[in-house]
């Protein structure tokens, strides 16, 4: 007699199919590609008020609406580009943070001009190595720690916006830069 024991996730991850595919497969995953990079800075920043689960249902839009985040064609993108961006109902239609996508592609170029890569540059706050963790519930986890207000500060200091310390710490999360998941999730081993 065999038993489909479901596994143990994180608590956060129940919202659903999104969520947990998300949580699965990706969050906490070691990133080092510029464009998937930039993808979870332009998504952190446009979660700013809302829910992550809102922002993954919009995620393919924003792969569609900023040409698959392609750094580049972003930074190069005019206000009649803006424009276009705020009547997609498709994204998070709010003119700061569209504004602040196009400044940072336009900041991320800069920094890679200096470092090689924005992976290269961005990695070198946790030593280049993942930071791993062992809390035993979401209520243990910080909003921000020194390294994300590190970070924050230097990326403001760089012109990049909507990149406070707790953004930064949530885009932390998702590229694998800490490994957050609870000890009795079944992805803190893996991952």
């Amino acid at each position: 007699m065999t038993t489909d024991k479901a596994p143990v996730r994180c608590s956060w991850a129940g919202g659903g199919p999104l969520m947990l595919a998300y949580h699965d497969k990706e969050w906490g995953v070691p990133v080092h590609d510029d464009r998937t990079l930039f993808e979870f800075l332009t998504l952190e920043g446009a979660q700013a008020g809302l829910s992550w689960e809102t922002i993954l249902k919009k995620r393919q839009n924003y792969r569609r609406a900023f040409d698959n985040f392609d750094v580049g064609r972003v930074a190069r993108y005019t206000e009649r580009d803006v424009e276009r961006l705020l009547a997609d109902a498709g994204i998070v239609r709010n003119r700061l943070k569209v504004a602040a996508t196009v400044n940072n592609a336009q900041r991320f170029l800069e920094v890679r001009e200096e470092f090689g890569s924005f992976e290269e540059y961005i990695w070198r706050f946790v030593g280049g190595r993942p930071i791993k963790n062992s809390f035993r519930a979401l209520s243990e986890m910080p909003a921000k720690t020194e390294e994300s207000e590190a970070m924050s500060k230097e990326l403001r200091r760089r012109g990049f916006k909507f990149v406070g310390s707790t953004i930064c710490y949530a885009f932390m999360q998702a590229v694998g830069m800490v490994n957050d998941h609870t000890v009795g999730c079944f992805r803190y081993a893996e991952v």
